[in-house]
């Protein structure tokens, strides 16, 4: 099964760490500790994946992310991206097409948006639908710690 893992991005940045660290790639921006876990997840079962961003939408890990920013799909007045900008990136991005199956990570405000984006093209798995911050870093650490074809039933019975 060709999978594809969307991992959102997260609150926690390398420039309050590090003011002055400048220009970073997506997947070493990020640095709170649910990204750290979706990213291992992502890393060790994803054929590809990619990061959804509130600001810049579907992103490469290697996307370079110019500085700071702000943007949350809980608070609409920092002007996230909109799900029909998403769906138009995914519409552009023609290499994102063609994966069995889609695993959406993250809280309700990202899955929702994965699903909208991707339900025509893929089937979407959220294994952590429902779940509170720490029963979702919970549950994907323990995802990752089994083999794929084990991981892969245990969400599809979700």
């Amino acid at each position: 099964m060709k999978l594809l893992v969307v991992v959102p991005c997260g609150q926690a940045k390398i420039w309050k760490k590090y003011p002055r660290k400048g220009p970073t790639k997506a997947k070493d921006a990020y640095i709170g500790p649910p990204f750290k876990v979706n990213r291992a997840f992502a890393e060790r079962f994803a054929d590809r994946w990619i990061i959804l961003s509130a600001k810049y939408g579907l992103i490469d890990p290697d996307f370079i992310i110019p500085e700071d920013y702000d943007v949350t799909f809980t608070k609409p007045s920092t002007n996230p991206i909109t799900v029909d900008e998403v769906k138009k990136q995914l519409k552009d991005m023609k290499d994102l097409h063609g994966y069995d199956a889609v695993i959406a990570l993250g809280g309700q405000n990202y899955t929702d948006i994965v699903k909208q984006v991707f339900m025509n093209f893929s089937q979407v798995l959220l294994p952590t639908e429902g779940l509170s911050l720490f029963e979702m870093m919970h549950e994907v650490s323990s995802l990752s710690k089994l083999e794929k074809p084990e991981m892969l039933r245990r969400i599809t019975k979700s």
